[in-house]
This record gives C-alpha cells, sequence and structure tokens, in this order.
C-alpha cells in the first residue's frame, strides 16, 4: 500500500536480481503495470551482464504480465516512451527470435 492505493507486486527474474514490476488497478478498470527497466516498446530490458538472463526475462514476462493482463495495460518504463500491452503483444515472437 502506498497511502490508500493497493499495488500488486510481479516478480521479473532476468535484468536485475529480485526485479519487480508494480502493478495498479484504478477505480475506473485500468491496469497501469510499471515495469522499471524489465519491459520497454519494443522489448525486454538489457540482459548481456552478468548474471542477467534473458531467457528467463523474456519467460516471466511472458508468464507473468502477458498472460495475465490484457490489451488495454498500460505500461510505464523506467525511461522512455509508455506502452500497452496490446501494442507489444504481436511482437513476442519477434522479441524471443532476436533474443533480447
Amino acid at each position: 500500500m502506498i497511502g490508500a492505493v493497493g499495488l500488486d507486486v510481479v516478480h521479473l527474474r532476468g535484468h536485475t536480481e529480485g526485479g519487480v514490476a508494480l502493478v495498479y488497478a484504478d477505480p475506473a478498470g485500468f491496469t497501469h503495470l510499471f515495469t522499471g527497466d524489465s519491459l520497454f516498446p519494443g522489448g525486454v530490458g538489457n540482459t548481456k551482464m552478468p548474471g542477467q538472463s534473458f531467457e528467463q526475462l523474456y519467460a516471466d514476462v511472458t508468464a507473468r504480465i502477458f498472460n495475465v493482463y490484457d490489451d488495454a495495460t498500460w505500461v510505464y518504463p523506467g525511461h522512455g516512451d509508455d506502452t500497452t500491452l496490446g501494442v507489444e503483444r504481436p511482437h513476442l515472437g519477434e522479441w524471443l527470435a532476436r533474443g533480447w
């Protein structure tokens, strides 16, 4: 809880140890997803440093975000432009094929 606002926490492994996304379901029925550096427009976050894993991050983002939340979910990354899951969902296969 932050004040009177409840947030769900989604553990996202692969970019940083202990990485999470925060989910806010607003009273109007929209879902807002704060992903930090785990999910951006165009793909998942950097996984080229030691201790990072593209496979793990991709699996977590797919299973714990795309398989749970609908296309209207707004995504707010750690920096850069906002997006929605509906805009990004069609590209999951491309992300997997390129490996980042």
